[in-house]
């Protein structure tokens, strides 16, 4: 039996390597954002946030890291916060936070990044202040939501959470399952395509490519930005591929970390099916905006060059 050529040998070290370590933080994630799902009712996140929605919006980016859940929870959870009262300013910076900032996701940033584990804290950072950045941006650009806060509507296919559901323990049981089943088994798709990317660059791209591209730190962190939205990654396993592109600064790389919980291909679908095309038209560029504002400028403060 003849050997693998070098070339392929490396591409599947690459992408096992990438695809076992962000595994177990992607099935954690996944457990305790199906677990809020199931379980935790939008209102009692309602209760804690101030009247004043400026001070709603912080509060709520803080709320990002006691209650942390997955992207894939994000768009049925903000359904559910505005339904329960929450401005809508608040309940999507929440939505963005949650996903960005939380203790699983920072943990794993911070095992992917030992040999940098800078990269942790400014992760942290960056996702919260693009999250406030967001909610404040919204109280001013903002609409209400289609079927959300404007009129009742036929609830979609994600609302566990909504009250006029009976909330038996069966019945949030049953929820966690699915939603556990759910979100594991496409976050894994995304995961496998992920970590195939990363690799087929690390191998196949020449080095005079990569050179061009990171001459300039706005134009590779736009480059991994775009990366980002394209492959679609859970956030717990997101730095395992971020940390393998190593021909990139640490600002470009911190971009892709910052817009990849907030924008990308799954999320576009889920929140224009759920709010409309209106919203995305909105949100889209807010988001992108504030997520590599915030991006660069902590980078540029953490990782001098």
């Amino acid at each position: 039996m003849s050997e693998l050529p070098p070339q392929v040998n490396a591409w599947l070290v690459i992408f096992i390597g990438i695809w076992l370590q962000a595994v177990p933080f992607l099935l954690l994630g996944t457990i305790i954002s199906s677990t809020l799902t199931a379980f935790l009712k939008p209102q009692t996140l309602a209760r804690f946030l101030p009247r004043r929605t400026a001070l709603a919006v912080a509060v709520a980016g803080l709320a990002g890291i006691a209650l942390p859940a997955c992207e894939c929870a994000s768009v049925p959870t903000t359904r559910s916060l505005v339904r329960a009262g929450v401005p809508t300013a608040a309940a999507l910076t929440f939505m963005v936070a949650s996903p960005a900032i939380n203790p699983v996701v920072i943990t794993a940033t911070a095992i992917a990044y030992t040999v940098n584990p800078r990269m942790a804290v400014a992760r942290f950072i960056a996702g919260l202040l693009a999250a406030i950045l967001i909610g404040l941006g919204w109280i001013w650009l903002g609409r209400p939501l289609r079927g959300v806060d404007d009129a009742e509507s036929v609830c979609g296919e994600a609302c566990g959470l909504h009250d006029h559901q009976p909330r038996t323990m069966s019945a949030m049981a049953e929820t966690f399952r699915n939603e556990l089943t759910h979100d594991f088994i496409q976050s894994c798709g995304f995961l496998v395509i992920g970590a195939a990317i990363a690799a087929t660059v690390k191998v196949c791209v020449p080095i005079a490519w990569m050179q061009a591209l990171t001459a300039n730190v706005l134009v590779e962190a736009a480059v991994l930005s775009l990366l980002a939205v394209i492959v679609a990654l859970c956030s717990e396993a997101d730095a395992f591929m971020a940390v393998s592109l190593t021909s990139f600064s640490p600002t470009a790389q911190l971009a892709f970390l910052a817009i990849g919980p907030v924008i990308d291909v799954k999320l576009l679908a889920m929140e224009g099916g759920a709010f409309g095309a209106g919203f995305l038209k909105r949100f889209v560029p807010l988001a992108v905006c504030c997520c590599f504002i915030s991006a660069i400028f902590i980078g540029t403060l953490i990782f001098p060059s």
